[in-house]
């Protein structure tokens, strides 16, 4: 790979030496035992996925405030694209692991929630969280990579978030959860009709968001036509942004890649479990958390090993966007203010919390969740998109 003549030697120096520091890891993961391969594939998909989150700026909060704002659609569309791709990618991969859809069986591992309102309590927090903290989870830990040092408070906020979730949990697991259905679209539709109605859903919703497109002053009219532009290697790697549709593909393949691999995407398994282990120790959580480690959204553990394959995930994302962000130029670091970081603060303990007891984020249960056909990443994304507007409405109105 080359880097534009503009990009600075040592910057370009830096993302070289962490993309070797990757690959040293990934390949001395690979040697341990046990879990080594998980681990070691783990790093390069959280690397992979950090690159394209970065370059694409696949962020659900900046792409819904850019169509609220300058009704600037694209992306949003980049994120349909990905569910549209991935849901396809999905279903496709089900057939491997369960081959007839039959109630009560569900694909191994795959995000597939209760249906409460607990589940839009936590999605309406989580979306009102990452309203007032200027990104959800997974863009916090690409713009770490970029120098915001706001995004450290908003994370701190999650922790102490998801305590506050475990604390709450075993209440709302006796009183709903437990009792609430898990709905899973295959169930009842079968794999070609849950796939024929939640493409037809996705394709509806691109087609609305470009009837109410604005044209912006930087887009061409071959990008708003769709594929007909494809760029050089190198401006697409190290020029502008990548293309929205380019991001949701590559998310979308990602996506499917890691869930036949190792697991469905998901960034807050290693926030959960290092609030949980924290929690525990200090015997602020009851002896038994129940039913929690029955569900297969982000789980958490109280941690007994170093290493993790959502630790090694994230590690790998943080620093892929921090070496993609400074052979880019946008490697600034940002200080807030102490309002900014009160306000990253408390967005990230309404995330925290709602994504505990949603059991999973914009990632793993809206992203995840609808590849796979649960009714819960539909929830989440309805219950969510609502809360970050309300939250988008507030910081206009008040700030």
């Amino acid at each position: 790979m080359v880097a534009p003549s503009s990009a600075p030697t040592p910057a370009l120096a830096l993302s070289t030496l962490i993309a070797a520091a990757l690959a040293a890891m990934a390949w001395w993961l690979a040697a341990r035992p046990d879990d080594g391969r998980a681990l070691a594939f783990s790093v390069v998909a959280g690397a992979l996925f950090g690159l394209v989150l970065q370059r694409s700026r696949f962020c659900f909060y900046c792409n819904a405030r850019d169509f609220l704002e300058r009704r600037d659609a694209r992306g949003l569309i980049g994120i349909v694209v990905a569910l549209i791709v991935g849901t396809i990618g999905y279903h496709a991969v089900f057939g491997a692991f369960l081959p007839i859809a039959r109630a009560p069986g569900l694909p191994p591992g795959a995000h597939i929630g209760p249906v409460s309102w607990v589940l839009a309590a936590g999605a309406l927090a989580f979306g009102l969280g990452t309203a007032l903290s200027g990104s959800c989870i997974s863009a916090h830990l690409y713009r770490l990579g970029e120098g915001a040092v706001g995004s450290v408070f908003a994370l701190l906020g999650a922790v102490a978030g998801f305590a506050l979730g475990f604390a709450s949990w075993n209440t709302l697991y006796l009183s709903t959860i437990q009792a609430a259905p898990v709905v899973w679209l295959p169930h009842f539709l079968g794999y070609g009709g849950s796939l024929l109605v939640q493409v037809g859903l996705l394709v509806s919703a691109v087609a609305w968001l470009l009837r109410h497109h604005r044209r912006q002053a930087d887009q061409t009219g071959a990008e708003l036509a769709g594929l007909n532009q494809v760029p050089r290697l190198g401006a697409l790697l190290f020029g502008a942004r990548w293309p929205s549709y380019v991001g949701g593909l590559l998310v979308a393949a990602i996506g499917v890649v890691a869930y036949f691999r190792v697991a469905p995407l998901g960034v807050t398994a290693e926030l959960g479990s290092l609030a949980r282990t924290a929690a525990a120790s200090q015997g602020w959580l009851p002896d038994r958390l129940e039913g929690l480690d029955s569900f297969a959204g982000c789980a958490t553990v109280v941690k007994d090993a170093l290493l993790s394959r959502n630790g090694v995930f994230v590690i790998g994302l943080v620093l892929a966007s921090f070496a993609s962000a400074l052979i880019a130029g946008d490697f600034r670091p940002k200080w807030p203010s102490a309002s900014e970081s009160l306000r990253a603060l408390g967005g990230g303990l309404l995330m925290g919390w709602g994504a505990m007891v949603a059991l999973g984020c914009t990632v793993g249960t809206l992203l995840s969740g609808i590849m796979a056909g649960a009714v819960s990443g539909w929830v989440f994304a309805v219950v969510g998109g609502l809360g970050l507007v309300a939250g988008w409405w507030v910081r206009r109105r008040f700030s």
